[in-house]
């Protein structure tokens, strides 16, 4: 349980120590007066100085101030170069520390019953002079330094303006009138206390007449009446209490009491907290002795001596719920932490730490023996303690995940109060909590705390908790560490005595026993009145106490050691038994071992499965075993939920445990029928699971991972929270109480496939049950249904990803606020610096004097100090309870909380009322949040949400006409695509100037949007919403008539839904204005869309892509071929025939040789002949025309009845690459590109889509052939055809996304091989068989004729073509 979480080696002795309450820092001074302050978290020094003597660094710094505010030749010495001598007390003080300080007085004194509850005043507004700054203040022999660790200037007051005395000690006053501001009192070596206004750093007052020697210790403390007392201890062994509440009274004041505490003089004076009384004064002095005197009466209660011939030096009040037997803590100059059991009666007193095993091994190497000078246990945090040693800094870490013993009872339906169980000493008790509606709230009431007259919640009222505690008459068998939980249904309440290894089970009811056996850790089934214990075979019993001091260490370790021994054998052996409790009170077991694994147990969760951690084997440094073996001989330690994880491993100083993966020995079992379920996870901390069994939250040491129940287990994500204590759910909210904050995670699971799929099949599954209740009443008859009219409208389920939010609710530290870098008194005036107070809280009034809060979360509250059970939410609050059996109530009323959290339990429509609370520029974030959730439809009636989110939110829900509105006016675009079909030559040219700027609005807009405008079709299109996805095409098709406008994909969508919403009028202007803009692969998409070869044709011509055009033109037999391969070959050779460069030089010529070295050897190609580069197939137009042989009959006739174009949506288009067995079969080209291997896709090399692969196919056939006629160079027509396929290749080997509609040739032919065995075929062969069979020997050539013939269906000319011949064709070069 108690390990190192921090060490930082020093040279020097370690004598003065202090924590700051909320920041991780730790200030320190050492025997030779060196101060520094130290970060232990980051492990990094913030700063240093040398205090006791001359700080050069402080001095130059002065010296330079002085300089830069024009004072050149200022007289005398400056107060830095004073000496300071020794160090005596070391301090922080900003408005965390006076805060806290208030408070824990305050705890105090409310616990007393005698304690009055009017009393507001003492929690006021910051003093202006520490807003925003952190002073450090150290107290030397001959000048008190205040250091601002913010702007690092400081101000030395030395002891000639504090009537020159030794200074000696010091404390800050709580209680100070308006004009002084901070007081901080100093004591004296001449017995007098004098008081330092820290405004004007003037003496402000005097305490005299109490002591007749130095004064060596200040506290202030607040006394059951409300009264700010002031308590100081001298070397006269007095201890002398004074008022402090004296306001503006300068007088010197005379002590109100005063009583001989100690002979020898009082060292230090603590404040301690008790339970249900006042609080009490523990005072140390140099006999060796510790007092504990009463507030109420100041007579002395217990005298002790807590070690034996050593005199203590530190004291601390301490309260944690791992050994809440110990109220004490104290140190002598030995290498112990010794804490002391109920001070007030059996004040026996143990070792609660051996520090040397939690230091390294090498730094003792150079030390004799440990000693501790000095010790602070942290004000808010009491896990964690600091200990100043000869050997440096250690802070030590006491269970840090312990929690209070208390759990809170589920509420009665129709009552207002809200009841916990807890254990007190050896009672059990039940504390009974609401919220009370008084308006004067109790002096108990520490939840509401704020710093200024208004609540720190937007509502005007404060929080004010009316609590009682009530006896329970149960036996409760030890007063040592219990654990409380509570079954799924409330009836039954379960204690574990880890310790003591023995637990009992009560009956709310009645409060019997029901249950009990030995045990070390219980969990319970959320689901029903099962419970799973780890049973131990050792016998109950008490633990050992040992008597006395050090004296008898020898036989306590051997004791302990033998203690451990046979806890570990009992670990071993130890089995998970399973049993149920029934509703007459009766306990049966239901599973005597559950999980067949042979490692011991060490960790038990209850929820929906029950989780068993097993211990993994694992190397253990000898360091961290003495560790171990020291905490195992300890008597409260015995073996906690998972005390194998709360040491590390020391290494190199740092308490960090290694990164290394997590061992996989945590397994979950089913309560049903005991059976692993998944597989093996890391074991968490703790878990915490949903009551309606939908969520689950497993708490790992810096992280939290959630996950979703329903319909399957499904992680959802993990959350940055760490070194969480604990949490509870309340729907889709968990609530997450860490040592220093209290946090909201809001979760939601989404929505993914599984889900879609659970919902149909329940769909389908309540179908069957209908159909089935129908036959067994009526029999077959019900099944016999009448189809009615069905709507096109059907709801569309969007997926929606998990959504994790976590907001921080409360923590300790301040609101962050500017610091004021002026350091001048004068600056600082009290009613000015209260304006930001008053801004950080304040509401605006809105419309019907309903209030608004202007920020989007509210200022993070005050964390109750100490471990915390959280109880769960109810009126609207979030209840905690702490070691003090104290309830405290967060508030969830701030409206940007209070909407996220209806909207997490359900109640959209509540949410949105409560926005109106909330300023509208916070909408957008709530409804965000509110479309995370799932409740689009209801986000959208939020007034402040702006458009574009109106827009996705009305697409979630399926509001398709408010999606459109949304989208017209973000893009501006109502007025347009109204009139005409689109924006043609004339319409421009008409247009006024004034229309013009909103055309051209209008269609920047549309442009802006079009992504949306296309989701918006797609959405009404599935929906069955026509008229609106007409609206959206007009604007779209408006855009797409303007050049540059819209990019090719969304060209290309346009005109996919322009055809199918039958807008072919406004197609085909779409597709003229894209050819005049010279769109060529746009328009010929949506040429192709609309059924037009000829427009499709034209596209391409007109926008000089000829090479798509011959292709297209082969494919479907145009009459124009002809011409258009002239004009293709005409272009390329141009392209060859370019006029040399005008640059001259040398240079230039190299480098345009190294672009393009094609070009290069084709120098004299005007000596060759043309270039002609034709489609497989197709005669050479310059070759003589020989006579055509008769062409081949085809073997089937044509269908008459071949479907439109547009009516064809199953194969693709003819500029794209179709496989080789879906376009036409005789005009395919496979066998020759099959003849070349390398080809990259049988589809562009059959389509003759690039001519690269084609002509490379024909050079290589041609180097086979052995005919007469092919003598043309082959390398030659390689690099002219590469040339033509750089032209080319860019545009045409694009893809389509949309479905593509498919151009289809009516004249195709089918024909069966099994029926020609002697003719070429006219079917398309796979490129594998074209592979595989061995090519035929080359016939004789043949050129073909083409004969266009008449459709009878369509009435087009179609082409009809003669089977190609199956072996390389000569193009007659």
């Amino acid at each position: 349980m108690l390990r190192a979480r921090a060490f930082r080696q020093t040279n020097g002795k370690i004598v003065k120590i202090q924590v700051h309450p909320t920041h991780p820092w730790i200030v320190t001074a050492d025997e030779t007066d060196h101060v520094s302050v130290w970060n232990w978290e980051h492990r990094q020094v913030i700063y240093e100085l040398k205090a006791g003597g001359v700080d050069e660094r402080r001095l130059v710094g002065a010296k330079l101030e002085k300089l830069a505010e024009g004072d050149s030749d200022y007289k005398g010495k400056p107060t830095e170069a004073i000496r300071g001598g020794s160090v005596k007390q070391v301090k922080f003080y900003d408005d965390d520390v006076r805060y806290w300080q208030l408070y824990r007085n305050r705890a105090a004194a409310a616990e007393s019953p005698a304690a009055v509850n009017h009393l507001t005043s003492g929690f006021t507004s910051p003093a202006p002079s520490t807003k925003g700054r952190h002073f450090l203040v150290i107290c030397c022999e001959n000048k008190a330094i205040f250091l601002d660790l913010v702007t690092m200037r400081g101000r030395d007051v030395p002891k000639q303006e504090l009537d020159n005395r030794s200074l000696l000690c010091m404390e800050f006053l709580t209680r100070s009138s308006g004009g002084e501001g901070p007081l901080v009192a100093f004591g004296s070596t001449d017995g007098v206390i004098r008081v330092l206004s820290m405004i004007t750093w003037k003496l402000a007052r005097r305490y005299t007449g109490g002591h007749k020697g130095s004064i060596y210790c200040l506290m202030n403390f607040m006394a059951s009446s409300g009264e700010a007392l002031l308590v100081s201890g001298g070397s006269d062994g007095l201890l002398v209490l004074w008022s402090a509440d004296h306001g503006n009274d300068s007088r010197e004041l005379v002590p109100k009491l005063s009583l001989k505490a100690h002979d020898g003089g009082v060292m230090a004076v603590e404040l301690s907290r008790v339970s249900g009384s006042a609080p009490q004064l523990i005072t140390i002095g140099a006999d060796k002795t510790l007092a504990i005197w009463d507030t109420m009466t100041f007579k002395e209660l217990r005298r002790i001596k807590p070690v034996p011939k050593l005199a203590c030096h530190s004291v601390a009040s301490w309260c944690h719920p791992r050994a809440p037997n110990l109220d004490i803590l104290t140190c002598v100059k030995d290498s112990h932490i010794w804490s002391i059991e109920h001070p007030t009666y059996s004040a026996l007193t143990r070792p609660l730490c051996e520090l040397s095993s939690l230091v390294p091994p090498q730094v003792l190497a150079t030390h004799r023996k440990l000693r501790v000078y000095c010790m602070v246990a942290h004000p808010l945090q009491p896990h964690l303690v600091a200990t100043g040693t000869n050997v440096g800094i250690i802070i030590s870490e006491f269970d840090p995940r312990a929690i209070p013993s208390a759990a809170p009872l589920p509420a009665l339906s129709g009552s207002r109060e809200n009841s916990a169980i807890y254990i007190l000493g050896r009672e059990l008790k039940l504390l009974n909590f609401q919220i009370s509606n008084s308006a004067n709230p109790s002096l108990g009431n520490n939840s509401a705390l704020s710093e200024s007259g208004m609540s720190k919640g937007d509502s005007g009222e404060q929080l004010t908790v009316k609590q009682s505690k009530k006896q329970i008459v149960a036996p409760v068998p030890h007063d040592s560490y219990s654990v409380l939980s509570v079954s799924s249904s409330g009836k039954y309440v379960a204690v574990v005595w880890p310790d003591i290894l023995y637990f009992s089970i009560y009956k709310v009811s009645d409060w019997t026993i029901v249950d009990s056996g030995s045990a070390r850790l219980l969990a319970w089934d959320t689901c029903r009145d099962r419970f799973a214990i780890l049973e131990s075979v050792l016998p109950q019993r008490m633990p050992v106490i040992p008597k006395g001091g050090s004296s008898r260490k020898a036989k306590e370790a051997a004791a302990a050691a033998a203690q451990a021994a046979a806890a570990a054998n009992a670990a071993s052996s130890a089995s998970v038994q399973v049993r149920i409790l029934l509703d007459d009170g009766t306990s049966n077991i239901l599973m005597r071992s559950v999980g067949g694994r042979s490692e011991p147990v060490i960790g038990l969760h209850g929820g929906a499965l029950l989780g068993i951690g097993y211990r993994t084997s694992r190397r253990i440094s000898p360091v961290a075993a003495s560790a171990i073996s020291t905490i195992q001989s300890m008597p409260l330690s015995g073996f906690g939920n998972s005390n194998v994880s709360s040491f590390s491993s020391y290494d190199d100083g740092s308490s960090q445990r290694s990164t290394e993966s997590a061992p996989l020995n945590y397994q979950l079992y089913s309560w049903e029928n005991f059976e692993p379920v998944g597989g093996m996870l890391p074991q968490p901390e703790w878990t915490a699971w949903d009551q309606t069994v939908e969520y689950c939250a497993f708490a790992y040491q810096k992280y939290m991972v959630i996950s979703s129940l329903r319909p399957q287990y499904r992680y959802l994500g993990d959350v940055a929270i760490s070194h969480a204590t604990g949490a509870v759910w309340h729907r889709r909210q968990l609530f997450v109480a860490t040592p220093t904050t209290i946090e909201c995670v809001f979760v939601d699971a989404g929505v993914s496939e599984i889900d879609i799929e659970t919902m149909k099949m329940k769909e389908e599954m309540k179908l069957k049950e209908a159909q089935a209740r129908a036959v067994a009443e009526h029999g077959e008859l019900a099944l016999i249904t009448v189809e009615g009219a069905q709507s096109a409208k059907q709801e569309r389920i969007l997926l929606r990803a998990p959504m994790l939010q976590v907001v921080r609710l409360a923590s300790f530290q301040n609101a962050p606020s500017v610091p004021p870098f002026l350091s001048l008194p004068r600056q600082s005036r009290g009613d000015g610096d209260d304006m930001d107070e008053r801004r950080a809280s304040e509401v605006a009034v809105g419309g019907g004097g309903v209030s608004v809060a202007v920020t989007r979360f509210p200022v993070e509250q005050k964390r109750p100090v100490g471990p915390l059970v959280v109880a769960g939410v109810r009126d609207g609050v979030l209840w905690l309870i702490d070691r003090y059996m104290c309830a405290h109530a967060i508030s969830l009323s701030h409206p940007g909380i209070r909407c996220r959290c209806l909207a997490a339990y359900g109640d959209a429509v509540s949410a949105v009322k409560w926005a109106s609370r909330l300023g509208r520029e916070h909408h957008d974030d709530l409804a965000q949040f509110m479309l995370g959730m799932g409740y689009a439809t209801e986000a959208l009636h939020l007034p402040g949400i702006s458009k574009r989110l109106e827009f996705d939110l009305a697409m979630q829900s399926n509001d398709l006409k408010r999606a459109l509105h949304c989208l017209l006016t973000m893009s501006n675009s109502r007025d347009v695509g109204q009139d005409g079909l689109g924006l043609d030559l004339s319409d421009i040219l008409s247009l006024t100037a004034e229309k013009k700027e909103d055309v051209v609005e209008a269609v920047e807009g549309i442009v802006k949007f079009a992504k949306e405008f296309l989701d918006l079709i797609d959405a009404a299109d599935a929906t069955g919403h026509a008229d609106i996805a007409r609206e959206a095409l007009k604007r779209l098709a408006t855009a797409g008539s303007v050049k540059g406008a819209l990019q090719g994909h969304e060209l290309r969508g346009l005109a996919l839904r322009l055809a199918n919403h039958g807008e072919l009028t406004r197609l085909s202007g779409l597709i003229n204005n894209l050819i005049s803009i010279g769109l060529g692969r746009e328009s010929a998409f949506a040429a192709a869309v609309l059924g037009d070869n000829a427009l499709m044709e034209k596209a391409w011509q007109d926008t000089g892509m000829l090479a798509e055009a011959v292709l297209h033109a082969h494919a479907h037999g145009r009459p124009t071929l002809k011409n258009l391969v002239q004009a293709w070959n005409k272009t390329l050779q141009k392209e060859v025939e370019q006029a040399p460069s005008s640059k001259t030089d040398a240079a230039s010529a190299f480098l345009a040789s190294l672009e393009d070295p094609k070009l290069t050897s084709l120098s004299d190609a005007s000596k060759k002949p043309p270039i002609e580069i034709l489609p497989p197939g197709m005669s050479s137009i310059f070759a003589s025309i020989s006579a055509p042989k008769k062409p081949l009959p085809t073997l089937k006739t044509q269908e008459p009845t071949k479907p439109l174009a547009i009516e064809e949506p199953a194969k693709p288009l003819a500029i794209e690459a179709p496989p080789p067995s879906s376009e036409q079969p005789q005009t395919e080209s496979a066998p020759e590109t099959a003849a070349d291997p390398e080809s990259a896709a049988p589809e562009t090399a059959a389509n003759s889509e690039s001519a690269a692969p084609e002509t490379a196919a024909v050079a290589e056939s041609e180097a086979r052939e052995t005919a007469a006629d092919s003598e043309s160079a082959a390398p030659e027509t390689a690099a002219v055809t590469e040339t033509a396929a750089a032209h080319v290749d860019g545009p045409v080997t694009e893809t389509v996304s949309e479905t593509p509609v498919v151009e289809e040739s009516p004249s195709e032919e089918k024909s069966e091989p099994s029926s020609t065995p002697n003719t070429e075929t006219a079917l398309v062969a796979t490129e594998v068989n074209n592979q595989t069979m061995p090519q035929p020997p080359p016939p004789e050539p043949v050129t073909t004729t083409v004969k266009p013939t008449e459709n009878a269906a369509t009435g087009r000319q179609q082409v009809t073509y003669p089977p190609i011949r199956s072996q390389p064709i000569d193009f007659g070069f």
